[in-house]
Order: C-alpha cells, then sequence, then structure tokens
C-alpha cells in the first residue's frame, strides 16, 4: 500500500517538473540536429548529454526526496492546521512566501468569523435561556387562574399550558446540551423511582386520551444522571401519547435483555423506510408531515443525551401496530463519582 503510495507521488512528481524534463529534451535535440548540420563529432556531445542526465537524475533523486519530506509535512499539518499555523514549513522561495501570507490571512480571518459567530451565539443562548425562565412566571400565574374554577373548558386550556410548560422545557434542555457534560451528576438511581416521577407528569394526558397504562415493577438501578434520563423517558411518553389514539403504553424490562427498558404504545407505529432516520435532526418523516406539528428535534434530543449517558436507544415499530423504544443501560463503561 506504501509502495503504492509513493509510486503515486512519483508520477506526480514527474508531472510536477515535466515542463523542466521536456526542456532539456528539446535541448539535447537541438545540439544533436547542431553537430549533424555541421558534419561535427557527435561521440562528444552524446557523452556530455549522458553525463548532464545523470548529474538530472542525481538532482531530480535529491529535489524528489525534498519533495516528498514536504508532502508528508504537509500531510501531517492538516490536523492541526485549524487550530494554528505555526508549524507550515519555511518559505525557500518568494512565491511560497506569498503562499505562506495568504493561509495566514485566511487564518486570521476565520479566528475573526468564529470568535464573531461565537459570541453571537453566546449572546442568543443567553437571550432564550433568560426567556425560558421568565415565561415560567406568567405559565404559573395562568395555572393558579385556571385552577380556581373547575370546569370543562379551564380543563382545556390547563392541557393547553401543560404542552406550553413542555415546549419551555424542552428548549432549556436544548439550550444546555453542549454544556451537558459539566452538569452531570452520575449516580446509582432506582429506575422505577425515575419512571413513576415521568408518569405522574404525564397523568393527566393518560386520563384524558383514555389511554390504559401498564406499568410493572421494573426492580433495576442504574447508573446514570437522574434528570437527563427522566428528560429522555418523558419525551418517549410524549412522542406515545401523541401518537396513540388509543389502546395502551407498557413500560417494562425486557426479558431476553434484562438491562433494557422497554417503553411499548399500541399507536400508528413508523414507517420502515423513516426508521433508519429517527434520530436524525429535523427529520420528522411521514408521521410528522402529517402531525403537521412534529419537530423532529425529540428524538435527536434523546439519542445525543444518552449517548453522553453511555446509554443506548433502539426503535422498532410496526405501521398501525406499534412502536417500542428501547433503552439499553448495560453499554455503561463509566466510574461512579
Amino acid at each position: 500500500m506504501e509502495e503504492n503510495s509513493k509510486l503515486k507521488l512519483m508520477t506526480l512528481y514527474l508531472k510536477f517538473r515535466s515542463k523542466e524534463i521536456v526542456l532539456f529534451i528539446i535541448f539535447s535535440f537541438i545540439f544533436i540536429m547542431m553537430f549533424l548540420l555541421y558534419n561535427l563529432y557527435i561521440e562528444p556531445l552524446l557523452y556530455g548529454i549522458l553525463l548532464c542526465a545523470f548529474v538530472g537524475s542525481i538532482y531530480i533523486g535529491v529535489d524528489f526526496f525534498n519533495f516528498y519530506v514536504k508532502h508528508k509535512s504537509l500531510n501531517n499539518l492538516k490536523k492541526n492546521i485549524i487550530l494554528n499555523i505555526d508549524d507550515l514549513p519555511e518559505e525557500k522561495n518568494l512565491i511560497e512566501e506569498d503562499y505562506n501570507e495568504l493561509i495566514e490571512i485566511l487564518y486570521k480571518e476565520k479566528i475573526r468569523i468564529a470568535s464573531e459567530a461565537d459570541m453571537a451565539r453566546s449572546d442568543l443562548i443567553d437571550y432564550y435561556t433568560l426567556w425560558a425562565h421568565q415565561i415560567k412566571t406568567p405559565i404559573s400565574a395562568m395555572r393558579l387562574l385556571l385552577q380556581s374554577e373547575d370546569n370543562e373548558k379551564n380543563s382545556e386550556l390547563s392541557m393547553e399550558l401543560f404542552k406550553i410548560e413542555q415546549y419551555v422545557e424542552f428548549v432549556l434542555q436544548y439550550l444546555r446540551l453542549e454544556s451537558m457534560s459539566s452538569d452531570l451528576m452520575l449516580r446509582e438511581y432506582n429506575l422505577d423511582d425515575i419512571v413513576k416521577e415521568a408518569v405522574r407528569k404525564y397523568a393527566k394526558i393518560f386520563i384524558r386520551k383514555k389511554i390504559k397504562l401498564n406499568f410493572t415493577d421494573l426492580n433495576y438501578r442504574v447508573l446514570t444522571d437522574e434528570k437527563w434520563l427522566l428528560f429522555v423517558i418523558e419525551q418517549i411518553l410524549s412522542n406515545g401519547l401523541k401518537y396513540t389514539k388509543e389502546g395502551s403504553i407498557s413500560i417494562y424490562m425486557d426479558k431476553k435483555a434484562e438491562k433494557t427498558l422497554v417503553i411499548e404504545d399500541t399507536g400508528i407505529g413508523i414507517r420502515p423506510e423513516d426508521l433508519p432516520r429517527v434520530f436524525e435532526r429535523g427529520y420528522t418523516g411521514y408521521n410528522g408531515r402529517s402531525d403537521k406539528k412534529s419537530t423532529g428535534i425529540g428524538l435527536y434530543l434523546c439519542k445525543k443525551i444518552l449517548n453522553k449517558l453511555s446509554h443506548d436507544i433502539k426503535i422498532e415499530s410496526e405501521l398501525d401496530k406499534g412502536t417500542k423504544v428501547k433503552i439499553d443501560f448495560s453499554i455503561i463503561n463509566i466510574k461512579i463519582e
């Protein structure tokens, strides 16, 4: 493999030096023609051409070695060039000096643009974080007002307000995702407690939609971050309730893979062609397009969060029969702090 690489590099080098080689051949041909036209002895000329060719081949060998070293140096530089340009090879002529100056100009401009983009993004995150926290105050006030009188209209408004709360929480978690590693608190938790907390949050929707909940004690302790895992389970329950018109949602530990939590619904299911892409950012699939409200962010966030927690997630689904979401806790490779 390395021999092929060197042979390819040699071919490229010869193409690079093709003008000089062709020029040497033309000059040699001109001298031969001149000697022949003037009836001069051609042997000394041929001898001189051979000597020049020999010296030229040595020069080409040395030059190719320098060419190879420089190529290797620049190739290694590809890994670090985005971080700094201190290791650029020393310029050997005016053209190389010009190229290095151009690279330096582009690098400084890239640093300036990246810095401005980071500042703009930081300001945007600060604004949305502040907005998400401030919006909670009027939401709480509205909830209190709606609880003052118990009727059908207020119940409907309470459900819509609950959705707004979920969207606000979603925004906060999305903003925190990039700095998630610094926010992790890894400990062993009782999985039953986390799942029951998520179920309690959606209890009213279960009742309102008349969706049956099948829940058996999980009896499993998991090394994780409670807050982030809770968010994932809430997202999966939310999806299950959204796409299940009637029937049930079941939560249990997989009998075949005992370290795997299964959340199964009897909803509309997912099309086979959509299944490989459900974790892609912004991908809504057929269900999302028909629902017109799906963002394609929920499962993407779940996948990102579980990857950070060293858990795994898989989805099995049949159209019009239901969906199984499996969270695998068996691949954890992190230490308890």
